[in-house]
């Protein structure tokens, strides 16, 4: 059947339009208000909280398994925090005591933090840039004053360094070297120089050099496994594709763990996937702060019809930029396997709001 995907690449595009779709549907049938976005918010962002912290907590467990919820649910957790940010002065703006709510948000902000820092530092980069970004456009999106002075960039920058040392004072005193974030720079340094010449001397525009993957001669030149959705997803679906899986699954990690996603999309699928990808990310940019200026146009002017879903919109475009920019420039891992369905949800909560603004 024409519609069964053939290739990674077309399972991944079949199911981009599938979500889509769906959240599309879903934004525009269900009256998304301001207290079930909070309501929401609120369950996703505790819920994530105690993934987060329970998967830290078997890092000192004997015997139990962590997983590194954060890497495929990290922008879920940015989508839950700035949205709650973003309903605040929507509540104040209409009489509504926020206090606890705040505080509560900000408890939930700092344990994330500290959870999700000692599971992965890479979470803290997406992380600490999610919050730079939503606070900015709910600065922005409320006319309020800039809340980056140099004063408060000076601590902030301060924060991160100290937060980074703390890890690696604990890694040494706990023997414990996965938690060490110079670790994981010393395996770059080691290991990216070659994934970065793979990638440069083998890329194509549609895919690379057979010979030069893992699979040999048996690879296909494109869509090598080397950028899918979840292994079981695949396998569920019964398809017959590529796919790393079991102890193979450190074979990719020249490409997935070593190298930003530019160039894992582009020695997978080629240059052309790759600059199209980029464009999409533009493109759906374009749309979110489009539409979230129109938001904030109904709401000066007194319609309250919007302000779940603007809340939701300023969470979902600032995961979505964090994700994108963490996942495409700097780690690979961040925009591939279940962060991948991660990223397509993000980018379809955005460009749904296309049909809700136009129908008004």
């Amino acid at each position: 059947m024409a519609l069964v995907a053939q290739t990674n690449l077309q399972f991944i595009l079949e199911v981009a339009i599938f979500i889509q779709i769906a959240v599309m549907l879903l934004l525009n049938i269900i009256p998304f208000s301001l207290s079930l976005v909070l309501f929401l918010a609120l369950i996703l962002g505790v819920g994530l909280t105690l993934l987060f912290g329970a998967d830290a907590l078997f890092l000192f467990l004997p015997g139990m398994t962590h997983h590194e919820f954060t890497h495929p649910y990290g922008s879920l957790a940015i989508l839950a925090i700035i949205t709650l940010l973003a309903a605040l002065p929507m509540m104040q703006q209409v009489g509504i005591k926020v206090r606890n709510l705040k505080g509560f948000t900000i408890l939930m902000a700092i344990i994330i933090t500290v959870v999700g820092g000692l599971m992965h530092r890479s979470f803290l980069l997406l992380w600490f840039l999610g919050l730079v970004i939503g606070l900015f456009i709910i600065s922005k999106s409320f006319r309020q004053k800039s809340i980056f002075t140099i004063k408060r960039m000076i601590l902030g920058i301060t924060v991160v360094l100290a937060g980074f040392g703390s890890l690696e004072l604990l890694s040494r005193l706990l023997s414990m070297p996965i938690l060490s974030p110079l670790l994981r720079l010393e395996r770059i340094e080691t290991n990216a120089l070659a994934s970065v010449e793979l990638v440069i001397k083998n890329t194509t525009l549609f895919g690379h050099v057979p010979t030069s993957s893992y699979w040999g001669a048996s690879d296909p030149g494109s869509s090598s496994g080397y950028i899918s959705l979840p292994i079981n997803m695949i396998m569920l679906f019964g398809l017959p594709f590529p796919v790393f899986f079991g102890i193979l699954v450190t074979k990719k990690d020249v490409i997935d763990y070593m190298l930003p996603g530019i160039f894992g999309y582009a020695y997978d699928f080629g240059y052309v996937v790759m600059i199209l990808l980029l464009a999409w990310c533009v493109f759906v940019m374009y749309v979110g702060f489009k539409i979230l200026a129109a938001y904030r146009e109904k709401r000066e002017k007194g319609n309250r019809n919007y302000l779940g879903r603007e809340a939701l919109l300023i969470g979902s475009l600032t995961a979505f930029i964090s994700q994108a920019v963490v996942g495409l420039f700097l780690m690979n891992r961040s925009i591939n396997g279940t962060a991948l369905l991660t990223f397509m949800f993000l980018s379809a909560l955005v460009v749904a709001h296309v049909l809700v603004v136009k129908r008004d």
